[in-house]
């Protein structure tokens, strides 16, 4: 949650922000003075915050690994499904191969190559109908030092099996439907009548929308076998993004301003 209101407020201004300006704002999502004065310190701890001194205040400003992180975060959320794109029938299919007790660099793997939107039918085997994806794949391999462990091709499937068998494997697709279904109902009726709620919409809705890209493969149209509630969602965030955009900035902006003032 911290780093939804850092990506959302305090990158684009490229500015210090007081403590009490975090804890007034996560204060508002029901998030305690102590849990957010812990993020705080993780945020720190990790390298994504760095703090500075002001008499008796102390204000915080990403780093360049945080603000990298956060810009990072941000092109993939607010792209995410923007587009539609037509498939040739080709996939991606990588091998990897890591001993079990590796766990560590297992779950890194698993982590940066299901962000990339693969999925893994089988243990030691990624697969997605999206061939662009090879060099970030590559990038993702090379960083983690599993050159001499891992091959991989593209191309169309021989005819040999089922590919929507395949989807079901190598993606929990009915947990994401009913995720964005869930989504749907929680921000398609929701309004706002002041600046402080459009505040606490706008992070929540970025809170919530900020998993599926992590979640949803982003299929194309071919391996989907009814219709997919994804690009529903992604007009509704879209649409309800924009209507508040202006009011919850400008809330933040006032809590900056109350911060500064206090003594």
């Amino acid at each position: 949650m911290l780093l939804t209101v850092l990506g959302e407020f305090a990158l684009p201004r490229a500015e210090p922000v007081w403590t009490a300006t975090v804890l007034d704002a996560l204060g508002r999502l029901e998030i305690e003075e102590r849990a957010a004065r812990q993020a705080l310190a993780r945020s720190s701890g990790e390298g994504l915050l760095t703090s500075q001194r002001h008499g008796r205040r102390t204000a915080w400003v990403l780093t360049p690994h945080g603000t990298t992180l956060l810009e990072e975060g941000a092109r993939r959320i607010y792209g995410f499904m923007r587009a539609s794109h037509a498939w040739d029938g080709r996939w991606l299919v990588l091998t990897v191969s890591i001993p079990e007790s590796q766990r560590r660099l297992r779950h890194r793997l698993r982590t940066r190559l299901t962000w990339l939107g693969l999925g893994s039918p089988s243990s030691g085997l990624w697969v997605s109908p999206d061939p662009g994806r090879i060099d970030e794949v590559n990038e993702t391999v090379a960083e983690l030092g599993l050159e001499d462990q891992s091959l991989a091709w593209i191309g169309p499937s021989a005819g040999i099996g089922d590919e929507s068998r395949l989807v079901e494997t190598a993606w929990d697709l009915g947990d994401v439907e009913k995720r964005y279904l869930e989504f749907l109902e929680a921000f398609e009726d929701r309004r706002v009548t002041s600046a402080a709620e459009a505040f606490t919409a706008q992070v929540e809705l970025v809170q919530e929308w900020r998993r599926f890209p992590f979640l949803d493969p982003d299929l194309p149209r071919e391996l989907l076998d009814h219709a997919w509630p994804g690009p529903r969602a992604t007009a509704l965030f879209h649409d309800r993004h924009t209507r508040w955009h202006r009011r919850a900035q400008q809330e933040w902006e006032r809590l900056q301003a109350e911060a500064s003032g206090r003594s």
